[in-house]
């Protein structure tokens, strides 16, 4: 089954030089085209992302004030 599992025989693993990394051997699952323009999904994901990180930085700075208030700040 692509992208899950793949019994793989010694010749396959002698024709790829005895590497095992699973990639070489499982594949990738076809994936369905969900009709989206890359550039689009990937403006969406861009956003989606830098607001993570600016939650991420707020809470850094939040628990660094509280480690420091406890005496174990830096």
């Amino acid at each position: 089954m692509p992208g899950f599992c793949k019994a793989a025989t010694l010749e396959d693993i002698r024709t790829h030089g005895h590497i095992l990394t699973p990639g070489r051997y499982v594949g990738t699952e076809v994936q369905e085209d969900d009709g989206e323009p890359f550039d689009e999904k990937m403006r969406e994901l861009t956003i989606t992302l830098s607001k993570h990180m600016d939650e991420a930085a707020r809470l850094d700075t939040r628990i660094r004030a509280a480690l420091k208030e406890l005496g174990y700040g830096t």
